[in-house]
């Protein structure tokens, strides 16, 4: 069985080798962002208050067990090809788009957070997959369109919870 050589254009994946560091300096972004996700997460599920408490307690430990869950894909992914994971408070920090949530504990407002937070998880997401299909590099085109998948079915069930009843 023949193998392809791998070249100085190409890496070991036989993915260019300057785009693919593009790909994972944005997945370092997403990274960030996500660590900031995850810590809204943490956030609303520890004090989230009144009378949905206890469903919303549960939902919110689901997103924030999946958040660390995709984490740790990312960092996976950065690493596969050929990247170095960002790993510090200070970097992602410095990498943040979201919005950081604080004392949170009303209902509407940990929704709208999360609501937020995706739509801007989605806007990084979708500039990684466009440019991770150009080069054809499918695993993380995968992993993008399955995460825009599961998140836009999330802010479709939280814009659902969020509509009043009249």
């Amino acid at each position: 069985m023949a193998t392809k050589k791998q070249t100085k254009e190409t890496n070991i994946l036989g993915l260019p080798v300057k785009e693919t560091e593009v790909i994972a300096a944005e997945l370092n972004i997403l990274l960030s962002n996500f660590q900031v996700y995850y810590q809204n997460l943490r956030g609303i599920h520890w004090n989230i208050r009144g009378k949905r408490f206890f469903d919303l307690h549960v939902k919110f430990e689901e997103l924030y067990n999946d958040a660390q869950l995709k984490i740790d894909m990312i960092a996976e992914r950065v690493l596969t090809l050929g990247g170095v994971p960002l790993h510090t408070f200070e970097d992602y920090i410095k990498n943040n788009k979201l919005t950081v949530g604080k004392n949170i504990s009303l209902d509407s407002e940990a929704v709208n957070l999360i609501m937020e937070s995706i739509a801007d998880l989605l806007k990084i997401e979708r500039v990684i997959l466009e440019e991770s299909g150009k080069i054809n590099d499918e695993g993380t085109n995968s992993m993008m369109s399955d995460f825009i998948k599961e998140q836009e079915k999330t802010m479709w069930m939280m814009k659902a919870w969020s509509e009043e009843q009249i």
